[in-house]
């Protein structure tokens, strides 16, 4: 049986257990529909799944798949702490709510410890082990069989501490398994009408802070009020990063000149959220800037699964 798609985000999902395998058509490769049919099967080998959903598109896609395919037997979990976005979390609320997909929010505690506060080269450690901890608690109470995440091939052989958490609670990675990687992911979410198939990677707001730098809520607060405006004045990638008195701002080269044409009352907004300094990083936005510069001692890759290389067939 062909599943429904859509690409409009306003129109309701196939109710669950209606998805089977795509025929290959226009829309989906021949190998992103072997890809696609993998990890229905896969997901539908769980007796039931928690799905640790963040709004992100990678999570998005494995929560909305087990809802389809294990209907009631899938929940969502979301962790509301300090160092998610409000934003994102609205998103993840909304999108749960739009595929009538049951989801839950959590508060997790990873702010109240000390070691994730001192802000570590392993922070991302601390933090999905109080995620993971929390969630396989859930799992055990109320007899869900499996925890899942959105990890992805493109997630592996790369400094993610979080990896090694998920390793230690048996955390099911259904988008590895079935040999996903993120532009599979953002075309496939595409396919099947996610709102936020295209959402710019983001990344917990901890990520802001140089490692070293003492996290705590109130500076969370003010990284993201600093970025809210930013959101505001129209940019589409982007991190405020956190140097004392001094936001450092990431953004696209190609939006170097809307930062320009309006450098005044975006200074004067963004040091209105406590700042002294604005400043724009001229080499542009990149993803883990703040790695630069550390010894490879420093910054341990971590790859806790290696997947074959995907053949189509």
């Amino acid at each position: 049986m062909n599943i429904k798609t859509t690409t409009d985000p306003a129109t309701p999902v196939a109710q669950a257990g209606a998805l089977a395998p795509p025929a290959a058509n226009a829309e989906l490769s021949i190998e992103l529909a072997a890809k696609y049919a993998n990890l229905i099967d896969i997901i539908g080998s769980y007796d039931s799944a928690i799905i640790a959903f963040s709004g992100g598109v990678d999570s998005s896609l494995v929560a909305f798949v087990a809802a389809e395919v294990l209907g009631k037997r899938a929940l969502a979990v979301t962790s509301g702490s300090a160092s998610l976005k409000r934003a994102d979390l609205d998103l993840a609320k909304e999108l749960g709510n739009h595929w009538g997909m049951a989801h839950r929010i959590i508060v997790t505690d990873e702010v109240a410890q000390p070691e994730y506060r001192a802000n570590p080269t392993n922070r991302c450690f601390y933090c999905k082990t109080s995620l993971y901890t929390h969630l396989a608690t859930i799992a055990e109470e109320e007899n869900y069989a499996v925890v899942c995440n959105g990890t992805n091939i493109d997630d592996l052989g790369d400094h993610r501490p979080g990896l090694i958490a998920a390793d230690n609670h048996n955390v099911r990675a259904p988008l590895v398994d079935a040999h996903f990687c993120k532009a599979d992911i953002r075309a496939l979410a595409q396919h099947l009408g996610l709102a936020n198939a295209h959402k710019p990677q983001a990344a917990c707001l901890s990520s802001r802070f140089p490692y070293g730098t003492a996290i705590d809520p109130e500076l969370l607060a003010q990284v993201e009020a600093a970025e809210c405006v930013l959101q505001e004045f129209g940019f589409s990638q982007y991190r405020v990063r956190h140097h004392g008195e001094v936001a450092r701002l990431e953004l696209l080269p190609s939006e170097f000149a809307l930062a320009l044409e309006n450098h005044a009352s975006l200074t004067d907004q963004i040091k209105a959220t406590g700042y002294r300094y604005v400043a724009v990083d001229l080499q542009g936005f990149r993803s883990g800037a703040l790695n630069e510069g550390l010894a490879d001692r420093q910054i341990a890759v971590v790859n806790v699964y290696e997947p074959p290389s995907y053949e189509s067939t």
